[in-house]
């Protein structure tokens, strides 16, 4: 079975119309903190926030009128199930979603919201498959494989297909890698379009299905874990998409949770665009390999939008953590009126913020007539937390960072 770019240029003539020629834009201030040239096409701009509209619209419009009767069925973590329910909404087709307990609110309540009939099984992707398949036989429905099909495979690759034509001279595509089908696709189009670019698959490092695959071991072991990539945490990557990529990927790499999470902070930080852990995996790729990618031109797809609004909130906090710009001093001193507000003017003072402050009185290894106090601060930088520190300790209110 194999995928041609023949099979991607009729998959963009089929979706010319139905879905968004979204941007790829050159972002000056990641290339500066990457070290690459980085262009971003942002696949987030998508009406269901993510490319998975493309694969899953070029199937639909390639069944017959009977199947379209019949109706369809996949399994999917989010993306797929949006854009597959989005578009046979469109086109009077019923479908059926099964989708892993875990998956986050925000996405279960998107897909119901087009219509879709959601069923909620098992703990990850792999487990929802075997239930959309007993599924599928028992109603005779059609099954929408997100990744291990080809015309779902030529959906995707008209991302690269538009990236090339943007901007021709990229030199490296690093594309996110669950189940292979966005790599598959990609990796076609840009091998035939340009032969000379390099495709770098990345994983999360909890599911390396892919790099397991690639050394010879194809199932579950060694993979796992609460990632914050949950639209790429496959624990087995699809015979034909892996047959078709394979071949044409230069390298894949691993990456580490605290990677996506900055990715993610610094797409919302610096771009102003939301992206989910997933869909932020190619510019996670360039924070935890700069070497690897240093002085290319990158051409990175933001993969999906679709994050839960209380994992962005928490993945925002903890970067100002991660970057000392929010943090909590402890300090201990003697238990007198005053205390407290000389060390709020210090603070004020140097122009930070108090956040929280939580007073404790009865810690057995404070003195009795001493106190202990907790001050959550918001800085501007480490090296201003350092100032602060410093101000305090030659005021006699020696600080802990907790």
């Amino acid at each position: 079975m194999t995928l041609s770019i023949d099979d991607i240029r009729a998959a963009a003539d089929r979706l010319n119309g139905h879905i968004e020629r979204t941007p790829c834009r050159l972002s000056k201030t990641l290339s500066e903190i990457t070290g690459a040239e980085v262009w971003v096409k942002f696949e987030n701009l998508q009406f269901t926030a993510a490319y998975k509209e493309r694969g899953a619209l070029n199937k639909l419009l390639q069944l017959t009128d009977a199947e379209k009767k019949r109706g369809v069925i996949a399994a999917s973590a989010g993306n797929h199930s949006q854009g597959l329910a989005y578009h046979a909404a469109r086109l009077g087709i019923p479908v059926t979603i099964v989708m892993p307990r875990s998956t986050p609110f925000v996405k279960v309540q998107q897909t119901r919201a087009f219509g879709a009939e959601v069923v909620l099984e098992g703990d990850g992707y792999d487990e929802a498959s075997g239930k959309a398949k007993q599924i599928c036989e028992e109603r005779d429905l059609v099954f929408v494989h997100p990744f291990n099909d080809l015309d779902v495979m030529a959906g995707q690759g008209t991302v690269a297909l538009e990236m090339l034509e943007d901007v021709p001279d990229l030199d490296v595509l690093p594309i996110p890698i669950g189940g292979g089908g966005l790599i598959a696709g990609c990796a076609t189009a840009a091998k035939h379009l340009k032969p000379g670019i390099q495709v770098v698959g990345l994983e999360p490092a909890m599911y390396p299905s892919f790099t397991a695959r690639m050394r010879g071991v194809n199932g579950a072991s060694g993979t796992g874990g609460a990632t914050i990539a949950e639209g790429i945490a496959v624990k087995q990557v699809g015979d034909v998409s892996y047959g078709v990529a394979r071949p044409l990927i230069d390298e894949v790499l691993l990456v580490e949770e605290p990677f996506f999470e900055r990715a993610v902070a610094l797409y919302c930080n610096v771009e102003k665009t939301v992206a989910e852990g997933a869909g932020a995996a190619a510019l996670a790729g360039l924070l935890a390999y700069p070497e690897r990618f240093r002085g290319k031109k990158a051409g990175l797809i933001i993969t999906g939008g679709n994050i839960d609004t209380r994992l962005l909130a928490s993945v925002l906090t903890r970067e100002l953590v991660r970057e000392q710009r929010l943090v909590s001093l402890r300090i201990i001193g003697d238990d007198r009126p005053g205390l407290l507000a000389n060390v709020s003017a210090i603070i004020g003072q140097m122009g930070a913020n108090i956040v929280e402050v939580a007073h404790n009185r009865l810690a057995l290894d404070v003195p009795a007539k001493g106190a202990e106090f907790d001050i959550m601060i918001e800085t501007r930088d480490a090296k201003h937390t350092q100032e602060i520190m410093d101000a305090l300790r030659e005021r006699g209110y020696p600080p802990r960072a907790v």
